[in-house]
């Protein structure tokens, strides 16, 4: 039987007072492969994560813990299980309805107007840290729902990205319940969704638009090859990271957008302090962030 996170052979080292010193150095061997950085008011979260996986292991100590993940043979595995039980999203279809009208009927249009000058007419969007994949899935529905106006004759791809393994597991299988289900409207289940037993699940030709795959937005090679976006959707990710991370996330998006690309980020999210390479866009009822030549740093524009 599991012991209990409250009775773990651990507990002591959990007593109030300054940080395990072994738990600091996991907060920071996080932060230097992650970029997720825990301050010191919130080591308690790292501390329950670090136990569950202790637990499994078999380890009783964080000296342990650290050296299962710097000097044993699982040290590579075991820290991607780590960052799956830190990087725990919660999200559901439709979840920021105003931003999605925004991103659907005054950046769509922009962007085709901008595509219209090239000859291939593909759109490529991205969903970075889709989390359980609800939001991929509302973009592909959509956009299929919008090759039946503004993007007929057009062909376009869904690229969803996460941390999280689980979370991409849990995307390619595509089931969700109710908590997930709660905003999608009749018309959405009934075309887009296949009923059994308690749960929807995603029907292939809205599968068939949607990329899963594991990857660290602070892994420079695997960011190199996400080029030619048009669109970013990054909705509260970047709040794990410090200033230094942000930026070096922000700098990735910003080499991979075309030039007429845009950014959303969540609704408390701002590039304020962070970057002078997009300008802020007044969206109705949302914001969005536009690539910006070198240039042109800095101006707000309104539609």
């Amino acid at each position: 039987m599991t012991t209990p996170l409250s009775t773990s052979p651990r507990a002591s080292e959990l007593a109030s007072g300054p940080p395990n010193p072994h738990l600091v150095q996991i907060r920071d061997l996080v932060y230097h492969v992650a970029g997720i950085f825990q301050p010191d008011n919130k080591m308690r979260f790292l501390e329950d994560r670090c136990a569950k996986r202790m637990q499994v292991l078999g380890v009783s100590t964080l000296r342990e813990y650290y050296e299962c993940l710097t000097i044993k043979p699982i040290r590579q595995t075991e820290m991607v299980s780590l960052l799956n039980e830190i990087t725990v999203g919660e999200t559901c279809f439709f979840r920021n309805q105003p931003q999605l009208d925004a991103l659907r009927n005054v950046v769509l249009p922009k962007i085709i107007e901008a595509r219209a000058k090239l000859a291939l007419r593909h759109l490529r969007i991205w969903s970075a840290g889709c989390s359980t994949g609800e939001e991929p899935y509302t973009l592909s529905m959509m956009m299929l729902e919008e090759t039946m106006g503004r993007l007929k004759g057009w062909t376009f791809e869904i690229l969803a990205t996460d941390l999280n393994e689980r979370s991409i597991a849990h995307c390619k299988r595509g089931a969700y319940g109710d908590y997930s289900t709660r905003n999608l409207t009749p018309y959405f289940k009934q075309k887009y969704f296949i009923a059994r037993g308690n749960e929807l699940h995603v029907n292939p030709e809205v599968k068939l638009k949607v990329n899963f795959n594991r990857v660290n937005l602070l892994d420079n090679a695997r960011m190199a090859f996400m080029k030619g976006i048009d669109i970013v959707l990054c909705c509260n990710v970047l709040i794990y990271f410090d200033v230094t991370s942000k930026q070096r996330v922000i700098q990735h998006f910003y080499n991979n957008l075309l030039p007429h690309g845009y950014l959303f980020l969540g609704h408390s999210e701002s590039l304020y302090g962070v970057s002078e390479d997009f300008r802020l866009v007044h969206l109705p009822s949302a914001t969005a962030y536009v690539r910006a030549e070198k240039r042109q740093r800095n101006p707000q524009v309104k539609l």
